[in-house]
């Protein structure tokens, strides 16, 4: 078993600019999925929407956190965030 790292919060990873787009992106395709999933009849339909409602939540969490994971795991770091070494 291996040792336990005590949790920190993610470091910011994303542009201010980008976080509000995120966000604002998010929170319209989240509003739309719930719309199409009351109108939805197909469970195909829902499956898709249930997906669409799933990646708008993800960029609400994101631009909320100002950490991207898949930033971090490639190692992306916008130049205006960069410290100087």
């Amino acid at each position: 078993m291996a040792p336990s790292r005590p949790w920190r919060w993610p470091s910011i990873n994303i542009t201010p600019a980008e976080r509000a787009g995120r966000a604002v992106l998010g929170f319209a395709i989240v509003v739309t999925a719930v719309v199409l999933l009351t109108s939805a009849a197909a469970t195909l339909a829902m499956v898709l929407e249930v997906l669409l409602l799933g990646s708008g939540l993800d960029l609400v969490a994101t631009g909320a956190l100002g950490h991207c994971p898949l930033y971090q795991r490639l190692g992306h770091m916008p130049k205006s965030l960069r410290r100087p070494t």
